[in-house]
């Protein structure tokens, strides 16, 4: 229904003023019969906690190429969690040796120290990062000096043996790895490392004083393997006979320990 009211200044804009008044209602009563109407209160909707979760596990992300999405609150309940696959993690008791017999026999074999058992964790490392295929006798030097405390990483440090010389020396004595190769996460130990670290076991058992197979046992038996990279580093960087006669004198003396 159209109504005009009369005024004697401003007819035409009073009568225009009251179509877009009478106008406005309808375009507002076009959109919202256009929105979803919601059955239940707000309240209702988020009031129990199981059709929250459901509504959250399937969100619509097409940018993301995918039509669900699975989200898992942090403060669920216990018997609502998943299971979860349990962290395996292996700790070394012994090193590698080539008589395996040893260990099966009656004869007691003497423990390795932890310090030892990390340096050689350590050259392993020390290999792989170098991209080497095997952990040799260079490796398990760096190993000690990476360590960093035992009582043979001090004494090669004292001597101005240091890890960035070892490293500098091992790439200059077997060259740098191929740019595309990767070493196994374990590299296998080569002949002289692993006669090595058999030196130093069957040297506590001569000593037969008891006690753990320390680092300085373990840089020893780098120093019998002449010829080995190691033994040509050591000897580079001014290790010698007497120096080791030296080490072995600090290591046998009553209650010198790594830790």
């Amino acid at each position: 229904m159209r109504c005009r009211l009369v005024c004697a200044n401003c007819q035409s804009s009073i009568y225009c003023t009251i179509l877009r008044n009478r106008k406005q209602p309808k375009m507002a009563a076009h959109t919202l019969s256009k929105l979803p109407t919601i059955s239940s209160t707000p309240a209702s909707l988020f009031s129990n906690s199981s059709t929250r979760r459901r509504r959250l596990q399937s969100l619509p992300l097409p940018w993301l190429g995918t039509n669900n999405v699975s989200l898992r609150s942090s403060n669920l309940r216990p018997h609502e969690q998943s299971k979860r696959r349990p962290i395996a993690a292996s700790v070394l008791s012994s090193l590698p040796t080539a008589n395996p017999e040893r260990l099966s026999s009656a004869e007691k074999v003497p423990k390795w120290s932890r310090k030892a058992i990390k340096s050689f964790a350590m050259g392993e490392l020390e290999a792989r990062k170098l991209k080497y295929p095997t952990t040799g006798t260079e490796a398990l030097l760096m190993g000690i000096l990476i360590e960093g405390t035992s009582l043979a990483s001090k004494f090669l440090r004292a001597n101005g043996i240091t890890l960035f010389k070892v490293r500098d020396e091992t790439i200059k004595l077997l060259g740098k790895a191929e740019m595309y190769f990767f070493s196994p996460e374990h590299p296998p130990l080569t002949e002289a490392a692993q006669r090595a670290l058999d030196w130093a076991v069957d040297q506590k058992l001569k000593a037969g004083d008891g006690g753990e197979i320390l680092t300085s046992h373990l840089l020893l038996g780098i120093w019998s393997e002449a010829g080995s990279p190691g033994h040509k580093i050591m000897a580079t960087l001014g290790f010698n006979d007497e120096k080791a006669k030296e080490l072995e004198s600090l290591s046998s003396e009553s209650g010198i320990v790594d830790d």
